[in-house]
């Protein structure tokens, strides 16, 4: 049998890693800057980590969501403490897709309407409902119709305004960063502004975190740098440091009904261990504050980089933009420097996503490759 060809594969073999580096089958070490797609919150291999899931793991390793299992209401008492939202309710799946799509259903059940405000170039997953509200014809499938979901550039207030009067709408979704966008971040007035909105209009506000949630921007999540509280809050990526699990926040304003929702595997034992292994060592090591204090260091050394036209994002969620396809320099970065570095929508970004561990050590010698490879002429042309 073969594998489905999905994807793109670099001819790389992780083996081994720690912390933000790895190597591969051949004794190559790369520094880690993109961390799996943001999912390396506290560092790879971390030994309470490994220790916490292996305790499970010999213990008991699964068993449904039919009995008591007390390591779910543990997560939750951690997660409420540290996430700054201790009086929400916490429902667990897998992934982050499944995470948005459990929380544009619950929004249509309490408010029992369908329509959906998105915006341009967000992502939200592949699965029927998240997909719909993912600005990207290419991914949806004819089984999956948008005619029920409105997308508007990010600040336009105004528009927003016009689809809400009509009274059709059960959410606005937006991510706290753009990420595969190319890292763009809505301001402080725009966000504001929709949360107010929604509590005009009484739609439910849905903030996707799933990639800049935990501590990834510097506070625990991005919209929290605007000072709004949402109705509901998706995470998923740094959750489990690699292990799948996703998670939706839910106001207290919103009361459960058994069969709505449901999962055969969200919040398992072994999943549950790992994400509580991440919240303690985010904790214990001040992660967050490191996110913040690595990536403002990040943005004092790149905005001195001449051929780099803009640097985006907040604290470890950064983007460069190049006034040419990166494509090249990317390849240069991974095969020659030894970097790890992430693409975008945008061909003319480059995403860094490294692991909140991350110190300044590996800040200069990301910035030391960054700078080798910007010497090569021939890399920084289409």
């Amino acid at each position: 049998m073969n594998l489905f060809d999905v994807y793109p594969i670099y001819d790389i073999e992780p083996v081994t890693a720690s912390g933000s580096r790895f190597t591969d089958s051949n004794g190559e070490e790369y520094l880690d800057f993109y961390g799996g797609h943001a999912v390396i919150s506290i560092g790879h291999s971390h030994p309470h980590y490994i220790a916490r899931v292996s305790n499970q793991l010999r213990q008991l390793g699964f068993y449904s969501n039919s009995i008591i299992n007390p390591l779910q209401q543990e997560l939750a008492d951690k997660l409420g403490s540290v996430c700054g939202y201790p009086d929400y309710q916490l429902f667990l799946v897998n992934s982050g897709t499944e995470a948005n799509e459990n929380a544009l259903k619950l929004a249509s059940f309490i408010t029992g309407k369908k329509g959906v405000i998105s915006f341009r170039n967000g992502f939200h997953g592949r699965t029927a409902a998240s997909v719909a509200v993912t600005d990207n014809p290419r991914i949806r499938a004819a089984i999956n119709p948008c005619d029920h979901v409105s997308f508007f550039s990010l600040e336009d207030l105004n528009g927003v305004d016009e689809v809400l009067m009509k009274n059709e709408t059960c959410a606005i979704i937006i991510e706290g960063i753009q990420g595969i966008a190319g890292i763009n971040t809505p301001s402080r007035e725009f966000l504001m502004g929709l949360r107010d909105l929604c509590n005009k209009y009484e739609v439910v506000l849905i903030l996707d975190e799933v990639q800049s949630g935990y501590g990834r921007s510097g506070a625990f999540f991005a919209h929290q740098h605007s000072g709004i509280e949402a109705d509901l809050i998706t995470m998923a990526k740094g959750m489990g440091n690699g292990f799948p699990i996703g998670g939706l926040l839910i106001s207290p304003s919103f009361e459960s009904k058994h069969g709505q929702l449901g999962t055969t595997f969200g919040g398992n034992h072994l999943a549950c261990s790992a994400a509580l292994a991440v919240l303690e060592v985010i904790e214990d090591e001040k992660l967050i504050e490191n996110a913040r204090l690595m990536g403002n260091l990040l943005c004092e050394k790149l905005k001195a980089i001449n051929q780099l036209v803009e640097v985006r994002g907040q604290g470890l969620m950064l983007g460069m933009k190049f006034d040419f396809n990166i494509k090249k320099l990317r390849h240069h970065l991974l095969f020659t420097e030894k970097v790890f570095v992430g693409s975008s929508s945008d061909p003319s970004v480059l995403r860094l996503l490294p692991p909140l561990c991350i110190g300044i050590n590996e800040v200069d010698q990301f910035i030391n490759c960054l700078t080798n490879s910007l010497k090569h002429e021939e890399l920084l042309v289409d």
